[in-house]
């Protein structure tokens, strides 16, 4: 295990560290430096920041931050944060066309309540999604560590029955995603590929970052060959030079696809795609529980580590 691993894996174990979590969450610069990977707390600054990414020509998937919700009010309070973002979003008319859409965790709709968590959360999904269809957008169900991957994309297939245009994510880190991608690169199928944010044992998951990499290119090869949507979630100039010539292979036109970055990270990038007439869309998470979405974007990128330690050396 290489440097840039071994980060990764501190910085996942400590994604789960409640003393670390207030330590940080109560140091007087962290919130002006967490406003760089996240909009604001409240809906109308998640609105605001879709507004100022759609005037510059880039899409947004919005995400009300929270997981693992143990709280039945916690999980209908999630749904409710859904239902009046995107009514504000399509006020200002940031839906048309699937401009703006939401990315929604499972776990975060009560999937991991005792009892009927899998269905609650699957109301829940379907409210937002019935809300999604009516302003013409579109929703994705975002996929969490592995012992759920099997629920979500079980949750996937009932949503897509009623709105086919349930999205999907898929993690390149995990053995079994080749296989997901070839079940899902058909017709109408949306599908995010990213690398993988969660610490994963080996039985399931590749462990060094090469081959992450390695597995992420096979999946994307699938996807731009098959007949379904691909979104290629990463900011690795590789993997983006990379998918973009598989597209042209693939016969892919502009629109057939899109690029995926998150809020903050390698902005002028996010714009460059987009001027130059490829879909780009910005992944926009707003909220106040930020904390593990912020220690996981750390780790899926160690870089984002200095730009964390820059902001507390500058703002301090």
């Amino acid at each position: 295990m290489d440097a840039s691993d071994l980060l990764r894996n501190s910085l996942l174990q400590l994604s789960k560290s409640e003393r670390v979590r207030d330590v940080i969450e109560k140091a007087p610069v962290s919130r002006s430096v967490v406003r760089r990977f996240v909009a604001g707390a409240t809906t109308d600054e998640g609105v605001a920041a879709a507004a100022e990414l759609d005037a510059t020509g880039r899409c947004t998937t919005i995400d009300y931050l929270g997981e693992d919700t143990l709280d039945a009010e916690q999980a209908k309070h999630t749904k409710d944060a859904y239902v009046t973002i995107l009514g504000a979003l399509r006020e200002r008319g940031l839906t048309e066309g699937g401009r703006a859409e939401v990315s929604l965790k499972l776990s975060a709709l009560g999937q991991a309540l005792p009892g009927d968590g899998d269905k609650i959360a699957l109301e829940y999904a379907r409210e937002i999604c019935t809300l999604a269809q009516e302003s013409g957008t579109t929703v994705t169900l975002d996929m969490e560590d592995h012992t759920t991957t099997d629920r979500t994309l079980e949750a996937l297939r009932e949503l897509r029955q009623d709105f086919p245009f349930v999205g999907a994510v898929l993690q390149a880190y995990l053995h079994r995603t080749e296989a997901d991608c070839r079940d899902l690169a058909t017709a109408g199928s949306r599908v995010r590929l990213c690398k993988g944010a969660y610490k994963e044992p080996e039985s399931v998951a590749f462990q060094s970052g090469a081959e992450v990499d390695k597995s992420y290119v096979r999946c994307l090869k699938i996807l731009m060959q098959g007949e379904g949507y691909p979104m290629i979630a990463s900011h690795d100039p590789r993997l983006v030079e990379i998918a973009g010539a598989l597209a042209a292979q693939s016969g892919r036109a502009p629109g057939s696809f899109e690029y995926q970055m998150l809020y903050g990270i390698r902005p002028e990038e996010q714009k460059r795609i987009a001027d130059r007439g490829d879909t780009m869309r910005v992944y926009v998470p707003y909220g106040e529980q930020w904390y593990g979405y912020l220690m996981r974007r750390m780790a899926e990128k160690p870089a984002n580590v200095a730009f964390f330690l820059r902001g507390l050396a500058t703002k301090g």
